[in-house]
């Protein structure tokens, strides 16, 4: 009897879903697993640095941080903070040609708290740099460009002001996206993202993990971040249309200064849902989720390539040493 594909790919079944994920780095791949995560990087003599280290869960500590629609928040931003800190691990592997002066105030953080302090301080500069370019990109530059171009048109209802900011976002996400993978660099990590989902599908249709089995697996993962992100934007944007149309905020919401404070506010609550949105088709195939995650599947065309073999061990050997020992442990 054909087993159930729960896979998301309709012409190949798979054993399971797992909860394992990765993410591209300069030459290399960050996976994490139910308890353990892992660095593999392919140094400039074509040799494997790894680090590897076990999952301090939050939730663990403070239990409500793991509750629905709290959760979602945490995870966001710890899986912000070990990428940052994973992507500067891979860099170090290739420094360039020549290497910026530290300045006066980073050789006094490093003589008075030492490497470790600084290290925080770039990682926490990194992330909230990180978060600040989206913010303005996402939501800033979409809601003064909206007004800009509705100055024109003072008399137009707040859902023609809602469906234009919107698409202003969408079409900045695509844009930005389609660029980033022109850049060769980016390009190459995108291979090692294309690497990263064929592995996991590997793993997951229960096939033994070599080269030669991932080779031949789909590069386009339901459950990739770049599904997350796109869910975000719509997300938001379905959000801003009942909050902006309700009484006593819609009279204000007009203000571009008030409509990027109202989408700060909501920003923790899109991302919350997105995240159990995300669960949801994670743990589920059918029709409905198929369809939920076709525009994320769609995207990937411009944030996965077809890796090359090398790429591939890299994949496979981050993968191997965040297997849980118990054999099933990290399904969904």
């Amino acid at each position: 009897m054909k087993e159930k594909n729960t896979c998301g790919a309709p012409s190949q079944d798979c054993a399971f879903r797992t909860t394992i994920g990765g993410q591209a780095l300069i030459e290399g791949i960050l996976m994490r697993g139910p308890k353990k995560q892992a660095i593999v990087v392919r140094n400039q003599e074509g040799e494997l640095e790894i680090q590897e280290e076990d999952l301090k869960l939050v939730k663990d500590r403070h239990p409500v941080l793991g509750w629905p629609f709290i959760r979602g928040v945490i995870n966001f931003l710890d899986s912000l903070i070990k990428g940052v800190k994973a992507l500067m691990w891979s860099a170090e592997f290739y420094p360039e040609e020549e290497e910026a002066e530290p300045s006066r105030f980073e050789k006094w953080l490093e003589q008075h708290f030492g490497t470790e302090a600084l290290m925080k301080w770039v990682i926490g500069v990194a992330v909230a740099a990180g978060i600040a370019f989206a913010v303005a990109l996402f939501i800033i530059l979409p809601t003064l460009g909206t007004s800009a171009l509705l100055y024109f048109f003072p008399g137009a209802p707040m859902w023609v002001r809602n469906l234009l900011e919107g698409i202003i976002k969408l079409v900045i996400f695509f844009i930005y996206l389609i660029l980033c993978s022109r850049l060769k660099d980016i390009h190459r990590t995108f291979q090692y993202h294309g690497a990263e989902h064929k592995t996991i599908f590997c793993y997951e249709r229960g096939l033994p993990l070599t080269v030669e089995n991932a080779r031949t697996m789909p590069r386009h993962h339901p459950r990739c971040g770049t599904s997350f992100l796109f869910v975000v934007i719509v997300i938001a944007v379905l959000a801003s249309c009942v909050v902006f149309a309700l009484p006593g905020v819609r009279d204000v919401a007009t203000n571009p200064i008030v409509r990027i404070l109202l989408h700060l506010v909501l920003l923790p609550i899109v991302v919350a849902v997105t995240y159990e949105l995300n669960r949801f088709i994670g743990r589920h195939d059918n029709p409905l989720t198929r369809f939920l995650s076709a525009p994320g599947m769609w995207m990937q065309n411009f944030t996965t390539f077809e890796p090359d073999d090398s790429m591939l061990e890299v994949a496979i050997r981050a993968l191997n040493l965040v297997l849980p020992e118990e054999k099933g442990a990290d399904a969904w």
